[in-house]
């Protein structure tokens, strides 16, 4: 038997004895906070205000997330609290996922601008740094181009690629920067 599935299997025969709330209350980081719901166009965006730092952090997901589950992972609920730290971080569910309304067809870049703005607005944040990851990149930035009046600084992270150094470029040597990261010694967020 390997090693990770002895541990596993300790673990799990330790988890027996434990009521089923002590072994998700030692699992869990922070409690979740309160999620709200703000309208965009005819849909309920789910979102949460976390913090209360010097400037907004509107936290764009690429991917599905669930606003509330999100905090039920200790690596993703320590990097929220992190940013929540520095910032008062507004995290939200894409239109058809997690707490917000579902949708019959993929939302285009401009409805999903819309949530940002619906969000943003509910949170009464005028100006804010947005922070996305892979795909939300584009989003970021043109939700920037798109509503300079909000003052938006728009903070994009590139990971490399996951199939490892010997599979294939990196997506930013794709894109010819060498680096993967756009990182700018002024942003707030280092």
């Amino acid at each position: 038997m390997r090693t990770a599935a002895k541990r596993a299997l300790r673990l799990a025969r330790g988890f027996r004895t434990c009521a089923a709330g002590a072994v998700l209350q030692h699992f869990r980081v922070v409690d979740a906070p309160t999620t709200r719901y703000t309208r965009a166009g005819d849909l309920n965006i789910a979102y949460q205000v976390v913090g209360e730092g010097p400037f907004d952090l509107v936290f764009v997901p690429s991917m599905a997330q669930h606003v509330e589950l999100i905090w039920e992972v200790p690596p993703q609920a320590r990097f929220l609290s992190r940013l929540a730290s520095i910032s008062r971080l507004l995290l939200f569910d894409k239109r058809g996922t997690g707490m917000s309304d579902r949708v019959v067809v993929a939302p285009t870049l401009e409805a999903r601008m819309d949530d940002i703005r619906a969000v943003m607005d509910a949170a009464d944040s005028e100006r804010a740094v947005l922070f996305g990851l892979r795909d939300s990149g584009s989003l970021c930035a043109l939700f920037a181009a798109t509503y300079p009046e909000a003052n938006v600084r728009p903070r994009v992270d590139a990971y490399r690629s996951m199939r490892g150094p010997d599979r294939g470029p990196s997506v930013a040597s794709v894109a010819g920067r060498g680096r993967t990261s756009s990182r700018r010694s002024d942003s707030p967020l280092g």
